[in-house]
Formats: C-alpha cells, structure tokens, sequence
C-alpha cells in the first residue's frame, strides 16, 4: 500500500511554514496520542503517521529531499524511514507536561538539587546557630560505589556504539545519529546490575547534616550545601541543597533588615513628668530609657547599637522604642475624685492664661470649630 503523502497525513500544503506544521503536528499528535486512544488501532496508526511525517518535514534538509524525491529519498535502508524511537522522543519534548512523561537524555546525568525549608526563632538569626537536620535523599550505593554493576565486576563498553553512546544509520543519502538504544547514550552496558541499587547506583536514604546558620541571617535567605543532593547517575556528580531559611515571629520584636522595633507601655504619669523604663534587647540585656517629660504615644526613641547582628560580622543594627502611653484603668473612687480636681485645674490654668496643657487637642477643637461655622455661614 502506497504511503500516504506527508503534506497530507498533517493537513498543510508544500508551501506552508514551519510554524504552520509544527501546529499543524501538536493538533495531529494530541487527538491521536495512545494516551488518549487506549486500544485504538486506528488511531495509534495515525499517530505514527503524524510522527513520521512531521520528522520529515521539520527539518530543512530532509524536508527539500522529500519535497524533490518523494519517499524515494528515504528508503532503502530497511529502516522503513525515520522510525524506531524519535518518534516518542520528539513527541515527549514537546508535550511531556501534557502526557505527564518527561524526556531522558539516557545519559549520567548529575543528581537533582534538594531544597530544605528550615524555621528558626529571630534569636537564632541574631546570634548564629549550628543545628542538625535529617533529610530525606538518594546516595551513592556502597555495594557498587556508584557504578550499578555487581560488586567484582564493572561496567563495559557498549558493542552496538563503542563507547560513543551515539549511532549513525544511513537513510538515503543522509547519514542521521541518533541515541544508541541499547546502552542509552552512556556508552557503558551492565552485564550484572547491582542487587542492592538495581543498577542505577543509588539508593534512598535520610541523610543527617550538620548545617551553621550565620549571625544575622535573614528571613527568604538560603544556604547551599555543594554536594549534599540527589546522586548522579552511575557515579555522576550529585546535585546541591538549599535550605531556605524562614524566621519566626517575635512576641515583642518587629524586624527591618538589621534594625529592631519594639512597642513599650508607658503609664500616664511617666508620660507627662517623664522618667525611664528599662526595656528588653535581642540579645538578651536590658537597655535603659529616657522618657521625655510630656512624652505622646507614638513618639519614637532609638538606642544605637542595640538591633540585629549584621551579616559577616558588619556592626549591628539599632532599635527603635515606639512609645504607647497607657490610659489608667480601674480607677477607685477616690481616684477617680483626684483625677477629676486634676482636670479641673488643668481648665483654670488655661483661663488664667497659662501655657496650654493640651495643645494638640486644643488645636485640633478649634480647627473643628472654625469647620462648623464655615459651614452654617
């Protein structure tokens, strides 16, 4: 039975671009996969169909050959055409997210980096820490050090390459290389595979790191590991770890880079004839400060020196005292009497004249003021 022409099998004409056949393709290959047609001949057919013709026409030398000889130019190798296994090869490149397949080059290839999320307290970060973690992998196999075969015995050159881990068929007039399909491209074949890694040369286990966390680390920031992933296959070199570093919540710190923002409680009475508190630091001392005579909530100190321990050994940071004056609460009677005289001469100091005690609020009142009858003019 003749074949049918390639132009054909994909629907485009000779003059159509590469883009219009590679579109042309992923339609063909899509609704024909044997994913989606399991047991249908028909359709397996046309996808191998779909998968030849557009071998052919995607690549510029092979496609002028066909278009000037027909599949003349392709025969006489036995091969029946640009077969065998690039079919599924090219298909997986393209859409291994969408068969859920992913492509393997066949050679050994260097391990997969491993990425380790690790919390700490912000106390950590500001002294450093060293701390062991557990981490789940795969390691060289001690049995076969790496290299799959059977202890005594090693792997051997491949005998369809020779050791290239590639080979060349003829089609036509073209010579094509291609991925040696028994050694998979490594150039080496195991005779006796490994009992205990089963010839890949690893084997799972949780591996325990001891890992330093520098003073002053910062929350996002990670740390590599060289080495310390996935093995490579056969003895290939293994992949890298990253531990991500996540910093916790501090019941009384807010963290800015180097520098530390604490909110401290001041009573009334320190707040308007000021005085001092002694406050918490991150490193664990206490700091003195100064309250202001007439300190306001909000009002903001800062102590020098007193923040997060900078990155390499660079200085510290500083911390920053957000003032909150505290309005009493529970008030006796009694108190409650007094404060009500201190309010009343608070309003008699003003009427005679003297320096308002509340100057922000008197202002404000009066701007409010000046509003009202703005608008009831």
């Amino acid at each position: 039975m003749a074949k049918q022409d390639f132009y054909d099998v994909l629907g485009v004409s000779q003059g159509s671009s590469a883009d219009e056949i590679k579109k042309a393709y992923r339609k063909k290959a899509m609704q024909y996969h044997p994913d989606r047609n399991q047991g249908d001949e028909a359709a397996a057919q046309k996808f191998k169909e779909a998968n030849e013709a557009y071998d052919v026409l995607k690549d510029d030398q092979k496609r002028a050959a066909y278009d000037q000889f027909g599949h003349a130019a392709f025969e006489g190798n036995g091969e029946g055409g640009f077969g065998g296994g690039g079919f599924a090869d090219i298909f997986d490149e393209m859409f291994g997210d969408f068969t859920g397949r992913q492509r393997s080059s066949g050679r050994a290839s260097r391990g997969s980096d491993l990425r380790y999320n690790l919390e700490i307290s912000l106390d950590d970060a500001h002294r450093g820490r060293e701390t062991r973690i557990r981490v789940p992998t795969s390691v060289n196999c001690e049995t076969c050090n790496g290299s799959g075969a059977q202890k005594g015995t090693q792997p051997t050159t491949c005998g369809t390459c020779q050791g290239h881990g590639k080979v060349r068929a003829k089609q036509g007039f073209l010579t094509i290389e291609r991925t040696c399909p028994v050694c998979q491209g490594e150039g080496r074949v195991i005779a006796s595979p490994c009992g205990d890694c089963s010839g890949t040369g690893a084997v799972r286990k949780e591996k325990t790191l001891e890992v330093t966390i520098p003073a002053g680390v910062e929350d996002g920031m990670r740390i590599r590991l060289s080495g310390e992933g996935e093995a490579g296959g056969r003895g290939a070199p293994a992949g890298d770890l990253y531990i991500f570093i996540a910093v916790g919540a501090h019941p009384l710190f807010q963290r800015e880079g180097a520098d530390i923002f604490c909110a401290v409680p001041i009573p009334m009475t320190t707040a308007a004839l000021g005085g001092s508190v002694e406050v918490p630091s991150i490193d664990g001392s206490r700091a003195k400060v100064t309250i202001p005579v007439g300190a306001q909530s909000g009002q903001r100190l800062r102590l020098r020196g007193k923040g997060m321990s900078g990155l390499h050994g660079k200085g510290r940071g500083d911390m920053y005292i957000d003032l909150q004056v505290e309005t009493p609460v529970n008030l006796t009677k009694e108190q409650k009497e007094k404060l009500k005289d201190f309010q009343s001469s608070l309003k008699s100091s003003g009427k005679s004249g003297g320096k308002s005690t509340s100057p922000e609020s008197e202002g404000f009142f009066a701007k409010a003021r000046e509003l009202w009858d703005d608008l009831t003019d």
